[in-house]
């Protein structure tokens, strides 16, 4: 997970990763979460920073090298991304050790993830769900005819649940709770041929302020969630009439990929 903890004294960074997202929604005073990355592009170089770094060291092959090696990094970056917010995740990889920057847009790299091949002259419509941005981009001969980048994403969905949750059951839950239960009963249709069981929701009860505890079912979500996912499928939409008529037909024959990049 892209989320850093930070001794709010000393301003040092504690812990990265999951062992940061563990702490989330459970600090004191004196340490503070953040997240580096916001709508899929840098909200905070130096913890942005310092993230690279960690997960560099965390690399089992380098843990060996006695002096550091001269490293190239392949960066997945938003299609909808800006000149300054390019140049923001460049000086942040140079600054964490990298000798040359690769940037790749997160459907390209999607696309050769799961075994596409890019370079042929077929069309391949690829639906990348990140946290912060939605990606939909149309791939052939090794490039992106049409894209569409929104920023309308997971965190967006967690949200909706934190809304729901207050509002229809009035009872207060943190992100980390509102993404489990994303995780446990997420949907997007309300009748699923095997659905998964409800999942048990503990937080604050808003009308008594004690500790509560209440079943959801995917139901629910998929009602939560129903919104938000409207403006991906607008998004989609919107990049298939932008779609050349022999990749259009490409697309019928081969259908969409659905990643998630969360």
């Amino acid at each position: 997970p892209s989320i850093v903890a930070m001794n709010r004294q000393t301003n040092k960074i504690i812990a990265v990763g999951h062992e940061a997202r563990l702490m989330q929604g459970k600090t004191h005073d004196n340490i503070k979460t953040i997240r580096p990355l916001k709508d899929g592009v840098i909200a905070d170089f130096e913890a942005s920073e310092f993230m690279i770094r960690e997960m560099i060291k965390s690399i089992p092959a380098l843990k060996k090298r006695l002096f550091p090696p001269s490293l190239r990094m392949v960066i997945c970056i938003p299609s909808g991304i800006t000149e300054v917010e390019k140049r923001a995740v460049r000086d942040s990889a140079e600054h964490a050790g990298a000798k040359e920057v690769y940037l790749i847009h997160e459907p390209m790299a999607a696309a050769i993830g799961i075994g596409i091949d890019v370079e042929e002259p077929m069309g391949n419509m690829i639906i990348d769900i990140g946290g912060g941005t939605s990606e939909i981009a149309v791939i052939a001969l090794g490039g992106i005819v049409c894209d569409k980048s929104i920023r309308v994403a997971g965190d967006d969905f967690t949200n909706d649940i934190e809304e729901y949750m207050r509002r229809q059951h009035n009872i207060l839950v943190g992100e980390r709770t509102a993404e489990q239960i994303k995780i446990e009963v997420g949907a997007a249709l309300s009748e699923l041929a095997d659905p998964p069981p409800e999942y048990a929701v503990r937080g604050r009860d808003l009308m008594t302020g004690i500790p509560k505890e209440i079943k959801v079912t995917y139901t629910e979500v998929a009602h939560a969630l129903d919104k938000t996912i409207s403006k991906i499928e607008e998004a989609i939409l919107s990049a298939l009439e932008m779609t050349p008529p022999e990749l259009s037909a490409d697309i019928y024959k081969n259908g969409i990929n659905l990643i998630s990049g969360e």
